[in-house]
């Protein structure tokens, strides 16, 4: 039983010896001329200029929010697609009620404001 796991094993570690060969080749091989403008902290291309620990607006987290919620309806859309013949009218069904249900939280959403950056 354990000799069918044997190929995954080989995969693990032949990846992991690739991975470590190429990362050795690159320490070795690549120029390394630190300079202050290389090892200066910068956030999005300009000098930082507040502490690293203030508070964020709760307006970030919320669009963070909302972009994973409707960015993880495309990761169910594209394999009951695929299935689509398979599943059927019942299938068929059951997507447009979930479709229903997130676009009816995204109107809610738009009407509420959320979207909406000042």
């Amino acid at each position: 039983m354990l000799e069918q796991y044997f190929p995954i094993l080989l995969f693990i570690i032949v990846g992991l010896a690739i991975g470590g060969i190429l990362l050795s080749v690159g320490a070795l091989l690549a120029p390394n001329k630190p300079d202050p403008e290389k090892l200066s902290p910068y956030e999005c291309g300009f000098e930082a200029f507040e502490d690293a620990r203030m508070k964020f607006d709760v307006r970030y987290y919320l669009v963070a929010i909302l972009f994973i919620l409707f960015d993880l309806e495309i990761a169910f859309l594209f394999p009951w697609a695929v299935v689509l013949q398979d599943v059927g009218f019942e299938g068929f069904v059951a997507m447009m009620v979930f479709l229903l249900i997130l676009i009816v939280g995204f109107i809610y959403e738009w009407k509420k404001g959320a979207l909406e950056w000042e």
